[in-house]
Order: C-alpha cells, then sequence, then structure tokens
C-alpha cells in the first residue's frame, strides 16, 4: 500500500541527495574513526547509559540530570521508533560510498526520524536544562553523532533534523514533568 506522502518523499530525497552530494561539500572518503566509534557506542543508547552512569557517581544535581537524560533518551528512543514505522522512509543509496562502509553496523531500518539524533538531543538538553554546566561536553558530543549520520550517509538531513527536533521537545517536557 502506497502512504499518500510517497510522492513528495521521493522529491525530497532527489532534492536531499543533490544537496549533500553538491552543495554540502560533505565528503565522500571515509570519516574520522573517532566519529565512527562515537556513532557506533551511541547505537542502541549504551553511550547515554554509560555517561548517565558516570555523571549518577555524584550525588545532587548531577545524578537528577543524569536521570532526567536517561529517561528522555529512553522516551526518544521509542518514539522514534514509532514514527519510524508510521513513516517508513527509505534510507539514502550509500552502500557503495567509503564514508557508509565504515560504518560498524549498517542500518536497515526505516530513516526518519534518526534516533541516534534524537536520543542524544534528548539526552543532552533534558541533563543540560537540569544542570547547564553538562552542555560543555555533552553538546558537541551530541553535535558529532547528528554530523556523523549524515556523513556516514546513514540518514538524510531532514531525518536528522527531524531527530534533533523530536529529542529536544522530549528532553525539555521531560525536565518540566520530574518532580525533583
Amino acid at each position: 500500500m502506497s502512504r499518500p506522502w510517497s510522492r513528495p518523499l521521493e522529491r525530497l530525497n532527489r532534492w536531499e541527495a543533490d544537496f549533500v552530494e553538491r552543495r554540502a561539500s560533505l565528503a565522500q572518503g571515509r570519516p574520522p574513526a573517532l566519529l565512527i566509534k562515537i556513532s557506533a557506542l551511541a547505537r542502541g543508547g549504551g553511550l547515554w547509559v554509560v555517561i548517565t552512569a558516570l555523571m549518577a557517581i555524584r550525588p545532587g544535581v548531577l545524578r537528577r540530570a543524569a536521570w532526567d537524560g536517561l529517561t528522555a533518551a529512553a522516551l526518544a528512543s521509542g518514539g522514534t521508533q514509532v514514527l519510524n514505522r508510521v513513516v517508513s522512509r527509505p534510507r539514502p543509496p550509500a552502500e557503495h560510498l567509503p564514508a557508509h562502509r565504515a560504518l560498524e553496523h549498517k542500518p536497515r531500518t526505516p530513516s526518519f526520524p534518526s534516533s541516534h539524533s534524537a536520543v542524544a538531543a534528548a539526552f543532552t538538553t533534558a541533563a543540560t536544562l537540569r544542570c547547564p554546566p553538562t552542555a560543555v561536553v555533552l553538546a558537541p558530543l551530541a553535535c558529532s553523532i547528528a554530523y556523523v549520520r549524515v556523513r556516514t550517509r546513514a540518514h538524510w538531513p531532514t531525518d536528522v533534523v527531524g531527530g534533533i527536533a523530536l529529542g529536544v521537545a522530549i528532553g525539555q517536557l521531560v525536565r518540566r514533568c520530574t518532580p525533583w
């Protein structure tokens, strides 16, 4: 069954492919190993669990920020899974590119929104709203994750933007709803 947004999505995919390949000047070669490792660690939320554990060692606001972040990350992960199935956008065709081949895990699920980006944005937003100094470490990490998803052609740019928007909204919601 064709979804009502299939045709506009095809046009968007063509426009984004042209943008990424010709105008954004994103290299097609292998990305830096550190970016690939960060992306691999973020798969399944493992990176955020480790960061939560490190933050939770310290009592007080840092521990509360860790729990806010982990709660937001879990909600963002679930939200992206639902949206993936509703939108069912195919991933960029990139199997031939060294940037894509550098990924340890080749994603096969639908593309929109980027769960890596949503979880990173949700964790970062919730944690930094609770404890603003954590932004110094978390924001560059979240930005790196979002960048590498487009750089490796695992996602279209709008997948990443959509993931970030979803993550920020969930992070803000968690911060508003947590009682402590």
